[in-house]
């Protein structure tokens, strides 16, 4: 049978490598809906290749562009946030959720709703609001198929009919490319030198939250709605090969990893296929070339920001929402040439202080606690003004 697919967020890393797995196997696939951000000429060549019913620009300033680029086919254009959930709620038996950041959670929710298998590559559904998502999931009979690297690998060897033998879960980490750096060298960190990773192929910003750490923060965060277990049972360790996704400890004493080259073809290709498995054109491991793999505890002192998600968690409530907005705000302005890299943990941790914690009992609480946290985050000056 073929399986109907809507990319949200398909003019990005995940979603170009959604759509390279799809071109291999055209026969397997067809594709309703796909959505971008602001990159109209990318969105119509997508859209072009694929013939989709819909398209949809989140950014309406480029409306007109798209549309009579468009104009010669029969596809549909839209724009606009509204746009993004209608497109999320079209008939498709999976929906790839890659929109980056917390503007992706009403689209995704609105795939949730209509019970959607869809393959989760959006920390900030989680990471904003876990609880709420969750809930959503489990009402609507979703099916929830993580594609980070990380929980990927966690959803391939944790035993879900044996939860209560599970002891923790391992997240590995790269370490980004400063994990050996001196903070005083890491102060003077350019937005060059940060999205330059050293295994990964991905996004500015998920590049700098690489560097950061956070990005293994707000996988604790994800990690603990997506199978449900506390923070104390969810380690992270720096594994600077990247070779060794995650791991899954059982009181037996037994630890199962998943392995395999950094590819991110490799984990949508598991979401892809599911429950089935497909061929995907990823390297295959050596591992008598690569000779030996390394794993250390990571660094607070150096990465702060990974320290801060798990006092986030531990809090709970707004805390994880608000962590999620100012580390948006942080990266957009360290990217933009405003701060420095060390400034943006101290951001964050200003903003958690400023604001109270208490939790959110509805979509639009999320939105507003969001709100609340990037105005502050976006008014701090640097990290001294940050410390006060």
């Amino acid at each position: 049978m073929v399986k109907t697919i809507t990319i949200l967020g398909s003019t990005g890393s995940i979603g170009d490598s959604t759509i390279d797995l799809i071109e291999r196997d055209p026969a397997a696939f067809k594709v309703v809906a796909l959505t971008g951000n602001g990159n109209w000429k990318k969105l119509a060549e997508q859209a072009r290749r694929l013939g989709p019913a819909m398209v949809v620009i989140a950014d309406a300033s480029h409306y007109g562009a798209l549309k009579e680029a468009l104009a010669d086919t029969n596809i549909g254009v839209a724009a606009g946030p509204e746009a993004l959930c209608e497109a999320a709620s079209l008939p498709a038996d999976w929906v790839m959720a890659a929109i980056v950041g917390a503007a992706g959670l009403k689209p995704t929710l609105a795939a949730v709703e209509r019970g959607a298998v869809v393959a989760l590559a959006n920390k900030e559904c989680l990471v904003c609001a876990g609880d709420l998502f969750m809930e959503r999931v489990r009402a609507c009979r979703a099916t929830l198929l993580p594609v980070d690297s990380e929980h990927n690998a966690i959803f391939q060897v944790f035993d879900f009919n044996q939860k209560d033998k599970i002891s923790k879960i391992i997240l590995t980490a790269s370490g980004g490319p400063f994990r050996t750096w001196a903070l005083a060298d890491m102060a003077k960190v350019t937005p060059a030198q940060a999205v330059a990773h050293p295994n990964w192929s991905m996004g500015a910003k998920i590049s700098v939250d690489s560097a950061t750490m956070m990005n293994k923060g707000l996988e604790v965060i994800e990690a603990h709605h997506l199978f449900g277990l506390p923070s104390e049972r969810i380690d992270v360790l720096v594994h600077p090969q990247s070779v060794v996704h995650s791991m899954v400890e059982y009181a037996d004493g037994s630890t199962l990893a998943q392995l395999g080259t950094p590819d991110m073809r490799t984990p949508i290709a598991y979401a892809l296929g599911w429950p089935q498995r497909m061929t995907a054109p990823t390297g295959k491991l050596d591992l008598a070339q690569l000779g030996s793999l390394t794993f250390q505890a990571p660094d607070l002192l150096r990465f702060p920001a990974l320290k801060l998600a798990r006092a986030a968690l531990q809090s709970g409530g707004a805390a994880p929402t608000i962590l999620n907005a100012a580390n948006e705000v942080a990266v957009a302005r360290f990217l933009a040439g405003e701060i420095g890299f060390l400034d943006i943990a101290a951001i964050v941790e200003h903003t958690l202080a400023r604001l109270p914690h208490q939790g959110a009992k509805a979509l639009d609480d999320v939105l507003a606690i969001d709100g609340d946290a990037r105005r502050i985050a976006k008014a701090v000056k640097n990290q001294s003004a940050a410390a006060e």
